[in-house]
């Protein structure tokens, strides 16, 4: 999917000062009150986050924003697919806006729908089409997630991913994993599944570059796609970790390549890593596989604890960093005069599919909750 291009903010917003910038923002937040609200994912700068009016993952926000009845505007301070969940998941005519729309998402945008739509043609050829499952990551365009409900699939999360992954094994003979090969191959791989059992389709090859006794042979398929942050972190990192000071626990987000989720301590969600780090004893020595603004912030709110990240030279996400005061503050005075921007909008039907997988999916989270 690709992403519209964002024009160059105009005067005098690349030159103001934090301070003007922070005072235009809550001029407009006083103006619309609760019909406006800010919602900022955990991967956002710190001052964005502090300008916001919640917290959270991609799905946390996006089902916060349905909640809002009252607000007229959603803006949402994250990637375009989470916008995307935050004007499928609404219930009502609320406007969402991404302050930057060079605000993308490079895992998602590896699996472009007419892409996948090939892949899936491609492997009907070989195997019937009622023993294939489809499961694609909620990080991943709206589009994505329609196909996946058009054949029958459902969304999943980092949270969740284990529940759904073994119920779509169990409902059919293969798996085919969208588009983070690594959450898929890790999830897949707790639950039992041999590797030599999971192959990886390369939609730039013909049959995704395997051949069709390999495909025959499949239980879990899974698209060529990552996440470039995640895979910063490497083995050998948590290995000069441990030389250096071996009371350091690993933490890793499951989006890491196998080899970083096998020498963890433990791994999960963004929400997991939070709570799992803010319970720990005093004290406590972590080392943390995830998005460099996050693991700040995690230091900063356990000051009793060591936090650090597991790669010494961590970026932070370059895309989700796009949102930044100046794009924030125009995006609000664009509300305020009438004429708002960056608009993200599902369209039919697109918005009803992708939204009955996403509800399937949390139909089947409280079920195997109870």
């Amino acid at each position: 999917m690709a992403i519209a291009y964002q024009s160059p903010l105009p005067a005098p917003y690349p030159t103001l000062s934090e301070s003007q910038m922070r005072a235009r923002i809550q001029a407009v937040r006083n103006h619309f009150g609760n019909k406006l609200v800010i919602l900022a994912h955990h991967y956002q700068r710190p001052e964005i986050v502090e300008l916001s009016d919640i917290r959270g993952d991609s799905l946390q926000l996006a089902q916060y924003a349905a909640k809002q009845s009252e607000a007229d505007f959603i803006v949402f301070c994250g990637v375009h697919f989470m916008a995307e969940g935050a004007d499928i998941l609404k219930t009502g005519n609320q406007i969402v806006v991404l302050p930057d729309l060079g605000a993308g998402c490079d895992m998602a945008d590896m699996a472009d729908a007419d892409d996948v739509i090939e892949a899936w043609e491609q492997l009907v050829e070989i195997l019937e089409h009622d023993s294939i499952m489809p499961v694609t990551y909620v990080n991943s365009s709206a589009a994505l997630k329609a196909f996946v409900a058009s054949k029958g699939g459902v969304i999943c999360t980092s949270s969740n991913a284990t529940k759904i992954v073994d119920w779509a094994l169990q409902e059919k003979k293969v798996l085919f994993f969208y588009p983070d090969q690594h959450l898929g191959r890790n999830t897949a791989k707790k639950l039992g599944i041999p590797l030599d059992e999971m192959n990886l389709w390369n939609p730039k090859k013909n049959y995704g570059g395997l051949s069709k006794d390999k495909i025959r042979s499949t239980k879990v398929m899974l698209w060529e796609g990552c996440c470039p942050v995640h895979m910063m972190f490497s083995a050998k990192q948590i290995d000069a970790i441990r030389t250096k000071d071996p009371e350091f626990k690993i933490i890793s987000h499951p989006e890491c390549a196998m080899e970083v989720v096998d020498k963890s301590d433990c791994a999960g969600s963004t929400d997991f890593i939070v709570k799992t780090i803010a319970a720990s004893p005093a004290g406590s020595k972590w080392a943390v596989g995830t998005e460099l603004n996050l693991v700040n912030r995690i230091a900063k709110e356990n000051p009793d604890k060591t936090i650090v990240s597991i790669n010494p030279f961590m970026c932070l996400c370059g895309t989700m960093n796009r949102i930044d005061l100046p794009h924030l503050t125009w995006a609000l005075e664009q509300i305020q005069q009438g004429t708002p921007q960056n608009i993200i909008q599902v369209h039919e039907p697109n918005r009803s599919l992708a939204k009955l997988a996403l509800e399937r999916m949390l139909e089947m989270s409280r079920t195997s909750s109870k």
